[in-house]
């Protein structure tokens, strides 16, 4: 059979059947067939998606929440400022004490600190002021003995001392600008200024001093008046 000729009878309808029957019990009308059914087809196939809808109404306000403490800033930044100035400051007196040999020397009215930081002269001495002090000056045989063995029982054989001529070529003062009147400790045939650049001096572990130059470094022994320390 052709399609054609079954369509009247795939189309069924659900809202009613026609029979052609009689009130006295009559069969079905040999009519064809006239009860229709719609049959859903095959899933096709997706079609494409469609344009982006557009957006929806906003939603409510929420309530408004409680109100912030203002932030004093400045005096907070300057208490953070100062705070990172002392442990700079404790920085470096640890590095001191690290730098420096275990114990000191003493005298009636001097401490002496021997400081284990190669540094140049006039750094050394920058080092000594800024903590309260001066490289050492020694103006009488005790103060002097007294550094000459802190140099032997730290194993080295010279440092750095406050005497120079930097001012003027040949005339010596202590690094705090008092003259030296009353006492000296120089090596025979010192000081000689060889090669005309030597106007710093350094002491041997023998108690001895020598003229050199300023620009080298090498340990150096700090000096500090005991009613300051």
């Amino acid at each position: 059979m052709r399609a054609e000729e079954l369509m009247p009878c795939v189309l069924i309808t659900l809202l009613g059947l026609t029979l052609m029957e009689s009130t006295h019990g009559q069969h079905m009308s040999d009519e064809p067939c006239s009860v229709q059914i719609l049959v859903p087809g095959l899933k096709g196939e997706p079609g494409e998606k469609g344009e982006k809808g557009a957006p929806g109404r906003p939603g409510r306000l929420g309530p408004l929440g409680e109100m912030g403490v203002p932030c004093e800033c400045t005096p907070l930044r300057k208490m953070i400022g100062e705070m990172d100035i002392l442990v700079a400051q404790l920085s470096n007196e640890m590095k001191f004490i690290k730098t420096a040999v275990a114990g000191i020397k003493e005298t009636d009215s001097k401490v002496y600190l021997l400081v284990k930081e190669e540094k140049r002269y006039t750094d050394a001495e920058v080092y000594c002021q800024g903590r309260g002090g001066h490289l050492a000056m020694p103006k009488d045989e005790g103060a002097n003995a007294a550094i000459a063995g802190y140099i032997t029982e730290a194993g080295l054989s010279r440092v750095y001392i406050g005497i120079n001529d930097i001012d003027r070529e040949g005339h010596f003062t202590y690094v705090d600008r008092s003259p030296m009147s009353t006492f000296s400790k120089w090596r025979e045939g010192e000081p000689n200024n060889a090669y005309r650049d030597e106007d710093c001096a350094e002491m041997m572990a023998a108690g001895d001093w020598t003229d050199v130059a300023c620009h080298p470094t090498m340990y150096f022994v700090c000096e500090f008046d005991k009613d300051i320390v």
